[in-house]
């Protein structure tokens, strides 16, 4: 059951979570999952989705040089990686790594993660994710982030899913999907009064 009580949702106005779906590969698994998880986040309370596709996105190969104006696109995507109080990132597990589409959307940006709090959702073959999302955390933490110690992984994800997109047999996915939620809440609620009283030197 959630900790996120109404009385307390009423005191602190909804916090601002960017979702990240992290995979373009053609044929991906990542809406079924995408799915699932921002309908229980919404059900979950307390949090405004902001979900960012990175297979919506036209992002450069070449990252323009350090003091380069962005792109009024790049811009615009950073402000909306910057206004995010939180994030949960979704992620498949490539070769025990995680897409070089979502590292390199990752290294887009550096000022805009520091200080917030990062949970993730992860799926895969036998590991479930575990190790993309175990690179995750080294990557983010060089961000100066926070990462939610609790995940969410789902082993041979294809198996948890049926047709159009229903899941079943996953109340451990439920389950696990509501602790990290109520850890990045809690994390991401902290760090943004923290900010507010004092801005993060980075």
């Amino acid at each position: 059951m959630s900790n996120t009580t109404t009385a307390d949702t009423a005191a602190h106005p909804d916090l601002k979570i960017a979702f990240i779906i992290g995979s373009r590969r053609e044929g991906r698994f990542a809406p079924v999952v995408a799915e699932w998880f921002t309908t229980l986040a919404t059900e979950h309370g307390g949090i405004e989705l902001d979900i960012i596709d990175i297979a919506d996105l036209e992002l450069p190969g070449t990252h323009p040089d350090w003091g380069t104006p962005r792109t009024p696109e790049l811009a615009a995507l950073a402000a909306r990686v910057d206004a995010a109080d939180g994030f949960v990132v979704l992620t498949p597990e490539y070769n025990h790594s995680f897409p070089a589409s979502l590292k390199n959307f990752i290294d887009l940006h550096r000022t805009e993660w520091q200080a917030k709090a990062v949970g993730f959702v992860s799926y895969g073959g036998a590991g479930g994710g575990l190790r993309a999302v175990e690179q995750l955390r080294l990557v983010f933490a060089e961000l100066h982030c926070t990462s939610i110690r609790e995940s969410v992984s789902f082993h041979a994800g294809w198996d948890h899913f049926g047709e159009g997109g229903k899941a079943y047999d996953v109340n451990g996915a439920v389950g696990a999907a509501k602790v990290m939620l109520d850890q990045l809440i809690w994390w991401a609620r902290a760090l943004r009064t923290a900010r507010a009283t004092h801005p993060y030197g980075g």
